[in-house]
């Protein structure tokens, strides 16, 4: 764990300098999308399907552009780089459009970034009791434009983001205070079961992990028994 952005900006180089990730596909936050480290994923002999946001403005703003164009959209659709999930979470509908193309040879900064092959964009549109919200997130990528390939990169990236966003919202984890390496990480091990346990609990009714965490407090042996016999 690292305090701040700019601790894990270069935290990360250290962390793929210890990994053998020839042939592996690297994911990371926009916070990560730095031409550094994409250079040394690429000397690393890896790929990589990166965020992109404000942080790197004239990057961000070239895809922003090329996908809101709808000609080159729908241009896009007609190659076979797109794809359209539908999905009923958490009593709302989820729709994911994923956009990839390999058309990157306008844009201005694609020197910069070694390996850059292609673009991405995942549309995803929400509907909950009648009210349609709509999130647009971009990537870029040293994969070709395989779209089945984009989507599970991106998929398998956000369900990793979930698991940190429950460790910390549900079991406070950013606000432990644990100095002692070894112990920090047994607690982060055990945290990361406990998640795992509670999403298998059934009280009964749709209920947050927060409220399965404080009924499983006050009958332990009974939901424990319970989540673990399925």
């Amino acid at each position: 764990m690292v305090g701040t952005k700019e601790n894990e900006i270069i935290a990360i180089p250290e962390l793929l300098a210890t990994l053998d990730i020839k042939g592996q596909i690297i994911t990371i936050d926009a916070m990560g999308t730095q031409t550094k480290i994409v250079g040394q994923i690429a000397k690393q002999r890896g790929d990589y399907v990166l965020a992109v946001k404000g942080n790197q403005p004239t990057l961000h703003t070239d895809i922003i552009e090329y996908f809101a164009d709808e000609t080159l959209l729908r241009g896009v659709k007609e190659s076979g780089n797109y794809k359209r999930t539908v999905e009923k979470a958490r009593g709302q509908i989820e729709k994911r459009e994923y956009y990839r193309t390999n058309d990157v040879q306008w844009m201005s900064t694609k020197s910069d970034w070694k390996k850059l092959s292609s673009i991405g964009m995942v549309e995803k549109t929400i509907n909950k009791d009648g009210i349609i919200t709509v999130d647009r997130r971009y990537y870029i990528s040293s994969l070709p434009s395989d779209i089945e390939l984009f989507e599970r990169a991106v998929r398998g990236h956000w369900a990793i983001e979930s698991m940190h966003w429950h460790l910390d919202v549900t079991f406070r984890e950013d606000f432990n205070t644990t100095l002692d390496n070894r112990s920090a990480l047994n607690l982060n091990i055990m945290r990361k079961l406990c998640l795992s346990i509670l999403k298998l609990l059934d009280i009964g009714r749709k209920a947050s992990l927060k409220l399965k965490r404080k009924a499983v407090s006050w009958n332990p042996m009974r939901h424990l028994a319970d989540a673990l016999s399925l």
